[in-house]
This record gives C-alpha cells, structure tokens and sequence, in this order.
C-alpha cells in the first residue's frame, strides 16, 4: 500500500512516546512500525543520539525511521545517514561558553535540594544542558526532584535569573523533561530540523508533551510549517495518531 504522500509525522520522544527517560513500550513501538507502513514518520529529541537510541531499544530501531533529529535536528539522520551537523561550541566561541557555564554553576551551589548528585552542566554537540539536582541522579531522586520542582519552581527561577544576565547572548532556555533544561542559540530549538524537511512535505504534523511556552516543543508547535498536537503520554499519542490517520 502506498504511503500518504508529502506527510510527515513528526515525533518528541521523551514524554511522547515514551514514559519520561524510560524506554519505548513493544506495543507502542510495534505501532509506530505499523504507522510508517502508512507515511512518513521522523523523531526529534532534545537528547544526543546515545541517549535517544537508549529509550526507543537500541540504534537498529532507530534507524527503522525515516528521519531521526538528535539535539533538536543538529544531529540530523534520514534512512540512517547523516545529513546535517552543528556545533554550539563553534557557533558561539569558548570565552561566551565559559561565562555561562561558570555563572551556572555558582548558581546551583547556592541552591538547597532535597539531594544533589552529579553531571550538573553537560555539554552537548548543539546545546548545554543543566540540572540542578545532577543526571547522574537514581529514577527515584529523579522523579523525587520532578515532584519538588513542580511547588517550588526551581528551574523556571533558575531560567529567569539566566534570561537576565545573559538578556544580550542570543541564547534561549528551554525547560522539558523532569529535572534539567536546555541551553541553545536562537533559533536552535526543536524547529532547526524543519529546514531538513519544509521542502519535501506539505503537511507536517508534531505531536509533542511540552508545548506550553517555556517548554521544550513549544517553538516546533506553534511554528505556521506544522500543525501541533498536544499529548499527555504516549497512550494518548497513539489516540491522536489513530485520529490524524483514520485508524
């Protein structure tokens, strides 16, 4: 059967299609197979590709989408081959990384959380990612700061004082997952992967958990080449798809 033509699906990963930093269900997994027999599918994540590859069951499954975009499409893949890369760290310079990242870390040092564990600041092909309670932190610390974040709003804080003392950087802060959020160029959000793919489909269609404005899908959402779909976890992606497809 032939595939619906100039369509794209286009997928968050975490918190989308999979529980937040868990790996993908067989049965979601087994559906989006199903899915790709019908139009075009493709993933864009936050994550580096180590990451992404961890949570949808190895690289070999990976590679079965059309299109796949680590670190919000600077690491861009299509049928399992590169297509496009990117370096925050040319893009900005060493003497405006520093600066940041040595701000960032005075600031956590003088925050107080329920535990503190490691791997703060990590640094990425295309983005800086900070966490205040550290990523080397148990499932049960992570989803313990996820909880405390949520009534004491420790990242929108820690964005906020960011936002003003680098108010002239050109760098955006982007909040999603449970315990860190995301550092990045203007314009290098989620929405850098559609340049890969406004010439080839007329409709693109976003599913993603984190579309709120601050949230880490919200840019792609809104943006006028998509057309957005809020979810809430992956069963509810499955519904919509279903929707959008006329299963």
């Amino acid at each position: 059967m032939a595939r619906i033509p100039d369509t794209l699906l286009l997928f968050d990963v975490d918190g989308t299609l999979t529980a937040p930093r868990k790996q993908i269900e067989d049965e979601m997994f087994q559906f989006l197979g199903e899915v790709q027999e019908k139009v075009t599918c493709g993933l864009v994540g936050g994550s580096d590709m180590k990451k992404i590859a961890e949570q949808m069951g190895g690289m070999e499954g990976l590679m079965k989408f059309d299109y796949v975009f680590a670190e919000n499409g600077l690491m861009a893949y299509k049928k399992g081959e590169l297509i496009g890369k990117e370096s925050i760290q040319n893009y900005i310079g060493e003497e405006k990384l520093q600066k940041f990242i040595n701000f960032s870390l005075r600031y956590m040092s003088d925050l107080t959380l329920p535990v503190k564990r490691g791997t703060f600041v990590e640094f990425r092909n295309g983005l800086i990612n900070v966490c205040p309670v550290g990523r080397s932190c148990s499932q049960e610390e992570r989803d313990q700061f996820g909880e405390y974040d949520k009534v004491h709003n420790i990242r929108k804080t820690f964005v906020a004082a960011l936002e003003k003392e680098f108010a002239e950087s050109g760098l955006v802060f982007s909040i999603g997952g449970q315990i860190s959020f995301d550092v990045f160029p203007k314009g290098w959000d989620k929405t850098y992967c559609l340049r890969f793919l406004e010439k080839d489909f007329k409709t693109i269609h976003f599913f993603g958990d984190k579309t709120d404005k601050g949230g880490n899908d919200h840019e792609i959402y809104e943006d006028s080449r998509t057309i957005g779909h809020k979810v809430t976890s992956p069963s509810d992606t499955k519904a919509q798809v279903k929707e959008v497809l006329g299963l």
